[in-house]
């Protein structure tokens, strides 16, 4: 079940020139279903990346970093799913070497030019040969037009694929960006258990594209938790092709700026998708902190709200037990945080409620009518801090049974 979410139509997904999509079925852990995909890149490309915060990241997140590093230009990205290659030492970084060698030698470029990919379970060997076996469909069925084909390619708990597009004009001059995402438990910021790939055809040197890709997932992929679990394989990466022939060298260029917001609204579409498609989510949760005295005061509170196991099944309940949202703010860890002037709303389709102001319950707050606000699909927490100008939002989700279940009997 996912809340107001559904995967765009293939057609809604844009090509990109120069980036080309193939996904094959590997087996790699059950069959029949898609779950290796190839991404080729034409020379030219510019590729940026950010990664988990996790100390015990997997092995293909070990191997992304250092072939980024070492400034090879990078033509092609393989990513496979069931299987996350994290929790393998030595032997699972050989098979991620093993991978993009094989893939360096089905396109011809070196194993440095290949990024690879992984999620799924933890603790277990990937099947290496069987990804490799898979390798030469996936070339087969490169396309241009395979976005649809390759966000459900990347899935593993996520119930829909999760895709997004959109064209602009920058100086007179069509700009495509297309981008898919996967993702439903284990995410918290920081990244998470989640994968994003956004493509533009715009030019973008590539000190330029490392700010933006760190920018863009501070404004999306970090403001996101399902269950405060920050994954070994996180990983987002930005493509830029410069086939639309607009190209940017600095932020200070004419349409970058507009560059930018696109690509930040696009991940995160993405990125409040996989909130969306949480594991057992039947409540989309927007936590918007203001007056704050800087952002990550504000994410700090919003964070420690959406975390809280507490609230979230509060709000699966639609049981008003709002307490539990002045508990979590209390715990956020904010230095000489003032409770007496704290204010909280809770509200939905146009309708605020304000529910604690003074250190307490607010006089005019009844709460039939929290309970009301608690049953739509889509609920904004908003919290006033009070001692400053700074704002910062998170999105999250309720927890329901489902959550248990499925986390239950994730490898059977």
């Amino acid at each position: 079940m996912t809340v107001n979410y559904a995967t765009p139509a293939p057609e809604a997904l844009f090509p990109v020139a120069g980036v080309a999509l193939g996904i094959a079925e590997a087996g790699i852990r059950k069959a029949d279903r898609r779950d290796l995909t190839l991404i080729a890149l034409e020379p030219g490309c510019t590729v940026a990346g950010v990664f988990t915060e996790n100390r015990f990241c997997a092995a293909p997140v070990q191997l992304c970093r250092k072939h980024l590093g070492a400034g090879s230009e990078i033509r092609a990205l393989v990513i496979n799913t069931g299987i996350a290659n994290a929790g393998t030492g030595e032997p699972g970084l050989l098979a991620a070497q093993e991978t993009c060698a094989a893939v360096g030698q089905l396109i011809g470029v070196k194993p440095e030019q290949v990024l690879p990919f992984s999620t799924g379970v933890i603790l277990e060997p990937l099947p290496v040969d069987r990804l490799i076996a898979g390798l030469p469909k996936c070339k087969s069925d490169l396309q241009a037009d395979n976005w649809h084909s390759a966000a459900h390619g990347i899935m593993t708990t996520d119930t829909v694929a999760k895709a997004a597009s959109r064209r602009i004009e920058i100086n007179g001059k069509t700009v495509t960006i297309t981008g898919i995402s996967k993702g439903a438990g284990m995410i918290k910021p920081n990244m998470a258990t989640m994968l994003g790939f956004v493509a533009t055809d715009a030019g973008i040197a590539a000190p330029l594209l490392q700010q933006l890709v760190r920018e863009a997932a501070d404004e999306s992929f970090n403001c996101i938790t399902v269950d405060g679990d920050t994954s070994t394989n996180d990983s987002f990466i930005l493509i830029a092709s410069g086939q639309s022939g607009v190209s940017f060298a600095d932020a200070s260029a004419a349409g970058y700026a507009e560059l930018r917001a696109a690509i930040i609204a696009l991940a995160r579409e993405l990125a409040q998708a996989i909130v969306r498609d949480g594991e057992g989510a039947t409540k989309f949760i927007t936590i918007a902190v203001e007056g704050g005295k800087d952002r990550d005061e504000c994410k700090k509170v919003g964070y420690a709200v959406g975390h809280s196991p507490l609230v979230k099944t509060a709000f699966f309940a639609s049981d008003p037990n709002l307490g539990r949202i002045l508990a979590a703010i209390g715990y956020a860890q904010i230095d000489a945080l003032n409770v007496d002037t704290i204010r909280v709303w809770l509200g939905s389709a146009g309708e605020e409620v304000l529910v604690a102001e003074k250190g307490g319950r607010a006089a005019a707050y009844r709460e039939e009518d929290g309970a009301r606000i608690m049953q739509a699909q889509e609920i904004t927490i908003r919290i006033d801090l009070a001692r400053g100008n700074a704002r910062g939002n998170v999105y999250t989700c309720d927890f329901s049974y489902d959550y248990v279940k499925i986390n239950a009997d994730y490898r059977s």
